[in-house]
């Protein structure tokens, strides 16, 4: 329904008018905040318009707001009445009749209802994931694969046009330390008494990969040495790796349009391209034998090699190069997903983006670590070690659904702590499964109705005025401010707030279903409340969609 911008409208045609009529003067409107009031007696909505403007008008925020509020203009049915209240908040009141509109627009709009055009069709790439084929992915790639997952969802709600892609590391020493891990694994399998090197990658997976090469190879898998056809051997076992990781992922439901090989920016001479870039505009230079990026221009704290005396480019020339092609390809904006150990790395590729004149189209999130309790003893997680946690056990454990909620259960910023018991349970201690059972309790509902017989109600011929209980109007108030859910969190790139809204509507759900009976002998009533519940339902199932959850129609 989008109240908010209805009020701000309102707000801003009650300014104008005030200053047609002499009574407020201002050169232009600044921005304003329209809130839902922690307090219930403070009304629906309190706007902070008075405070703001009142330094520009030369008067006290209270005879701002008297001003304001005296011009405001509403039809019949919209606003039970408008307060000042402290320093010179305006509050808002509904009325109850306002609320049920929300009824028929989702009714109208179906599976549609929460979906905006804010975006304009605009092109937005997230790039999520991207870990280095060097082993599987880990419980904290299953974070980062949901948070990118549920934002390139919530981002196509808002009316972006949403592109994801996975930027696989497939050049450099970790192949070459790959390989060498392969090759050790190789002969030891074959008989040959190995001592492991500790910068090897030292998981069991390594074997794996290994019993599979001498099952391919046969007699030719002997005789390889640490020296020979390493690079060769890495992109073996990195080509197998990534098959895995492209399974585990597509199990947790994650797809991507694209996966971009490191290997084809030189392919292409890209990494080339983006040094005569930088180089024409004066922010590379060579020293000490090496070419360097004048990052420290850009507010990085020193400046950056990009190519090594012994002619060897680095990862942050890759990663530039990377990013200069994918701002070709025309999006409007970049959104990068990185592990929260990258944290010291954002500054150097931010200072690249600024050279290259990028910077206002990309956005790089962190995705901090998640703690793992396994009987109550944290479980260490280490690509190279052989105790790291693996996607895939978690969700062998736990399931995609439960995962995916629990991972987008915070800020990508806050530290998350996984239980595994907790996840598994089927009860209300379990998010997920609360949130799910919401909406298969409306499911059920709607097949007992359809077993007695009773007709699916239409919004125009209900009599919505039967919904007139406290607890129906708070049902109603979320239903209509899911819109606007959906477009803060869009905006503010932040898909645990559709989270939190859905754990508050399936709360509220659930106390309603426990106090009140959806079916009773007064049709009337049950229509009402059988298009409460339909409300309820469509917006549950919208919700859960962005986050990648299913909405079973039983449990």
């Amino acid at each position: 329904m989008y109240v908010k911008k209805y009020l701000r409208d309102l707000i801003s045609a009650g300014l104008e008018r005030g200053r047609e009529q002499g009574r407020l003067l201002f050169t232009e409107l600044p921005a304003f905040e329209i809130e839902v009031p922690k307090q219930a007696e403070h009304g629906d909505y309190a706007c902070n318009v008075a405070m703001v403007m009142a330094s520009q008008m030369k008067r006290p925020p209270r005879q701002v707001a008297e001003i304001i509020a005296a011009g405001l203009v509403t039809p019949a049915g919209v606003l039970k009445k408008v307060e000042i209240a402290g320093p010179g908040f305006i509050n808002f009141f509904m009325e109850e009749a306002y609320w049920r509109r929300v009824l028929g627009e989702i009714q109208e709009s179906g599976r549609s209802y929460g979906n905006s055009d804010m975006g304009g069709g605009q092109r937005v790439q997230v790039e999520f994931v991207s870990a280095n084929p060097t082993g599987p992915l880990h419980i904290g790639h299953g974070r980062g694969a949901a948070f990118g997952d549920a934002l390139a969802n919530l981002l196509a709600a808002a009316g972006y046009r949403v592109e994801r892609e996975y930027y696989i590391n497939d050049v450099g020493t970790q192949i070459l330390t790959l390989g060498r891990s392969l090759a050790f694994r190789v002969r030891e399998l074959l008989g040959e008494r190995i001592d492991f090197p500790e910068d090897c990658y030292q998981g069991d997976y390594m074997k794996e990969v290994a019993a599979t090469y001498v099952k391919q190879h046969g007699a030719e898998a002997g005789g390889l040495t640490e020296e020979a056809g390493m690079a060769e051997l890495g992109r073996y076992a990195a080509e197998l790796i990534m098959a895995g990781i492209r399974k585990d992922l597509e199990d947790f439901g994650v797809f991507f349009d694209s996966w971009f090989s490191e290997a084809e920016l030189y392919r292409q001479g890209l990494v080339e391209q983006s040094f005569a870039s930088l180089r024409e505009s004066g922010h590379l230079y060579e020293a000490e034998g090496a070419l360097w990026f004048r990052s420290s221009l850009f507010g990085d704290e020193k400046d950056r090699v990009v190519r090594r005396q012994n002619g060897a480019t680095t990862y942050f020339a890759s990663d530039i190069a990377y990013h200069l092609h994918k701002y070709k390809r025309g999006y409007d904006l970049l959104v990068d997903l990185w592990g929260a150990d990258h944290h010291g790395y954002v500054p150097r590729l931010m200072a690249a983006a600024q050279a290259l004149s990028l910077k206002a189209r990309l956005h790089i999130i962190l995705v901090q670590l998640v703690s793992l309790l396994r009987h109550g003893v944290p479980v260490a997680m280490t690509t190279r070690g052989g105790t790291f946690v693996t996607l895939r056990e978690v969700l062998d454990e736990v399931g995609k659904d439960a995962a995916r909620f629990i991972f987008l259960s915070r800020r990508p910023d806050a530290q998350l702590e996984f239980d595994l018991e907790v996840a598994k349970q089927q009860n209300a201690e379990n998010p997920v499964y609360y949130v799910q059972y919401a909406h298969a309790r409306m499911a059920s509902v709607f097949r007992q109705a359809d077993s007695q017989g009773i007709p699916r109600p239409q919004a125009a011929a209900t009599e919505l005025s039967r919904l007139s209980l406290p607890e129906e109007t708070e049902l109603l108030k979320l239903l209509a401010n899911y819109p606007e859910v959906v477009e803060g969190a869009a905006r503010q790139l932040e898909p645990h707030r559709i989270t939190y809204f859905l754990t508050e509507l399936a709360g509220q759900l659930h106390s309603y279903y426990y106090q009140h009976r959806f079916i009773s002998e007064d049709a009337e009533l049950t229509q009402a409340r059988l298009l409460l519940g339909e409300g309820v339902k469509t917006v549950l199932a919208h919700g859960l969609g962005i986050l990648g959850v299913e909405a079973p129609e039983r449990m």
